[in-house]
Formats: C-alpha cells, sequence, structure tokens
C-alpha cells in the first residue's frame, strides 16, 4: 500500500505525460510576471547570463560564452510566437528559429524538442520589457524523465545593470542553484544577414539520439532556447 501511494505522489508532483499523451505539470507552477503583456514582450533581446543544472549544456555554454540575439515575432493567429537565435560558432553565422506555444496563462510557454523528445516549459518570471527578462525553464525529458531547470537573463542591449545582476542572482538562488554558476555571455561581432551560411530554419523535427558507448557530449543549447 505504502507503495502505491508514493507511486501516486510521484505522478501528482512530476511532470508526466499521461495514457493520452498529455502534458501535465506540477501543482505548484512558477508565478510568471503579473500583469504580462505578450506584445510588449517581442521584439529584440540579447541571451546575456545562463545557468542550468545540465551539466553538458553548462560544459558547452562555457566553452562558448557569447551573448546570443534572439528576434520574438509573433503568430497571433496560430497562437504562437517565433523565436530566432542568430550566433557565430566556429567563425560562422547560424540561425535557428523556435516556435513557443502559448498557454492559458500569461507569460508561460511551451515547445517540444523532438530532437531530444523533451517538452519545455517556459516562464517569464520577471520583466520590464524595455531593459530585462528572467526566464525560467523547466524541461522534462519523455524517455528517461529526467528534469532540469534553467534560468536564462533577456536583456535589450548587451549590458546589465547592478540591480538586474542582483535579481538573477536572487532567482537562482531561490530554485537551489549557486549564483556564482552563473554563465555572463559575451558579445562578439553580430552577423549579418548576408553572411548567413544558410536560410534560418525551425529546429529539426526528429527522434531522440541513440546513446552512445562513447562519452560524448550531445548538443543540447537548442534544448533551452
Amino acid at each position: 500500500m505504502q507503495k502505491a501511494v508514493s507511486l501516486v505522489s510521484v505522478l501528482v508532483l512530476g511532470s508526466v505525460w499521461t495514457l493520452q499523451g498529455v502534458h501535465t505539470l506540477p501543482e505548484t507552477l512558477p508565478l510568471p510576471q503579473e500583469d504580462f503583456h505578450l506584445d510588449q514582450f517581442m521584439g529584440r533581446w540579447f541571451e546575456v547570463a545562463v545557468v542550468s543544472t545540465c551539466p553538458h549544456y553548462m560544459q558547452r555554454k562555457r566553452g562558448n560564452p557569447v551573448a546570443v540575439a534572439l528576434q520574438l515575432q509573433r503568430v497571433a493567429s496560430q497562437g504562437n510566437f517565433t523565436m530566432t537565435a542568430t550566433s557565430v560558432r566556429n567563425g560562422s553565422c547560424q540561425q535557428t528559429s523556435t516556435v513557443y506555444d502559448l498557454t492559458d496563462t500569461p507569460g508561460r510557454f511551451f515547445h517540444r524538442n523532438l530532437r531530444f523528445d523533451a517538452d519545455v516549459d517556459s516562464f517569464v518570471v520577471e520583466t520590464n520589457y524595455d531593459e530585462f527578462a528572467l526566464m525560467l525553464l523547466l524541461s522534462t525529458e519523455k524517455p528517461s524523465g529526467n528534469k532540469t531547470t534553467s534560468i536564462k537573463l533577456y536583456s535589450r542591449t548587451v549590458d546589465v545593470t547592478p540591480a538586474v545582476r542582483l535579481n538573477l542572482k536572487t532567482l537562482v538562488r531561490r530554485h537551489g542553484m549557486s549564483d556564482e554558476a552563473v554563465i555572463m555571455n559575451h558579445k562578439k561581432d553580430e552577423c549579418a544577414p548576408r553572411e548567413l551560411d544558410t536560410e534560418p530554419h525551425i529546429q529539426p523535427q526528429i527522434s531522440a539520439p541513440k546513446k552512445s558507448k562513447r562519452n560524448v557530449v550531445p548538443p543540447v543549447d537548442s534544448l533551452y532556447i
């Protein structure tokens, strides 16, 4: 009986998939920005700071701590918006796009990363729209149930005030991570449209990669964008 009660508790408190394939979240959800306005959140941002409980993601970001340029564009008729991320990697300009679905809660978005078979819920925890936005991302890998918490700081410019940095550190500590682990991204030369090697593309919808016997670090950046 005790095992049955424990199993029910896990199903209630965890982020799980039901038999019908409906994604559910913990009963206690993070609170997005009060009176959130999506239209004001759209436009150009820079991802200037990140921290995550995923060691692979943190390893990759430490190796390339570059401020990613983001362009958010709403598709009102479809109930979603597109985030296009542009960055320089290995000397070339790369651009990817991810579609975020809106939810019934303003300031909370959802997208699936089919490459890693993961669900990602994003929350705009705090923003003043004109300067910064603190983002909380909760992801769950479907096969394993592994959960990852990530926090990102978006800024309209690459410069961040001490007050915003303090807000970021407070949020990081609130979610059980060390503020010393936060990676501050640095700005490099931006990609001009003519410098792009390829046209922007939507995040590939492919199956999760098979596990390799070698200790290979997967390219998980797109999982948390």
